[in-house]
């Protein structure tokens, strides 16, 4: 496997890939509302229902299905470009949550809504550390004339913690840890920065002084018309985030130097995983035209926690 070829194909907006152990894949649908396994042999079935966004998705330390859940989208198809997207809230939006899935039976459970009356709006993507907690993005929700202020939260998988841990952000969305699980990637959206923070403690980042006051370090901005999506962690500790408008997988070090881009064919490209035996197959999304592409990638992907690997 070197250039991309489909793993999946008309799929209702996938995101959330995670790669399994015996080389099948979960993804969420958005529009389809649903979490699905995808298998290598081309096969695929339903394994749970997620009424509203299902968005990011990883596999928690009791081996079940950890869910960011928008809150649904209303989508458009855009001719022009032979894609579909998401155009904004959709009609029955009641809020965002955090849904646990047991991987047997399909069963959802709702953990979080909100925390410390701040309620959630459209968690977007998440990480767990080594503690068997887990950092998400609340990338938030747009409307016709405002959009959301949010941030970054910490919670426990077991439903008694949640807390706010970074305000304010723009639209963050993709999120990741180094490998030594020191240091917080955030990605924004409509801003297209890349942020780092140092993690103090499990929920606690150690800020640095910065106009915004979130505490974080800038790392990196593309030029030209891009947007950043979700993202995945090499091994070596580079950052690849999903990239919309120009798109394709943009690289970039720890230290904010852009390593590499990938190409891709799809406007809207949304996501990353590493999977395989050796952490060098790529499973990116391509959202807009409902693909799952698979690729070799040049370097191993980050052996995620709690991944069953």
């Amino acid at each position: 496997m070197t250039g991309f070829q489909d793993f999946a194909i008309d799929l209702a907006f996938p995101e959330g890939p995670v790669a399994l152990a015996d080389g099948s894949l979960l993804a969420v649908e958005i529009r389809g509302q649903c979490l699905t396994r995808l298998a290598a042999d081309g096969s695929r079935s339903v394994v749970a229902s997620l009424p509203g966004g299902p968005n990011g998705a990883a596999v928690g330390p009791d081996g079940a299905i950890y869910v960011c859940n928008n809150g649904g989208f209303e989508f458009d198809d855009v001719d022009a470009f032979g894609i579909n997207i998401p155009v904004g809230s959709a009609a029955a939006y009641s809020g965002g949550s955090i849904q646990r899935v047991d991987p047997a039976t399909g069963d959802v459970t709702t953990l979080y809504t909100e925390a410390d009356g701040v309620a959630l709006r459209g968690p977007n993507d998440l990480v767990f550390d080594d503690e068997g907690g887990f950092w998400f993005t609340d990338h938030g929700k747009s409307f016709h004339r405002q959009r959301d202020r949010v941030g970054v939260f910490y919670a426990k998988a077991d439903g008694s913690f949640i807390r706010e841990a970074i305000f304010p952000l723009e639209n963050p969305n993709g999120i990741g840890l180094s490998p030594d699980g020191r240091t917080l990637y955030v990605a924004e959206t409509y801003t297209c920065q890349l942020w780092a923070f140092d993690i103090a403690g499990p929920g606690e980042i150690a800020p640095h002084p910065n106009l915004f006051g979130h505490g974080g370090r800038f790392l990196y901005r593309p030029a030209g018309f891009r947007y950043f999506d979700s993202l995945a962690v090499e091994e070596c500790g580079n950052i690849c985030v999903g990239t919309i408008g120009e798109p394709g997988i943009s690289v970039i070090s720890p230290g904010g130097e852009l390593v590499d881009f990938v190409s891709t064919p799809d406007l809207f490209t949304t996501n990353i995983c590493f999977g395989g035996d050796d952490m060098r197959t790529a499973y990116i999304t391509l959202s807009g035209t409902g693909r799952i592409a698979a690729m070799r990638w040049p370097r191993s992907g980050l052996r995620l926690n709690h991944s069953g690997w």
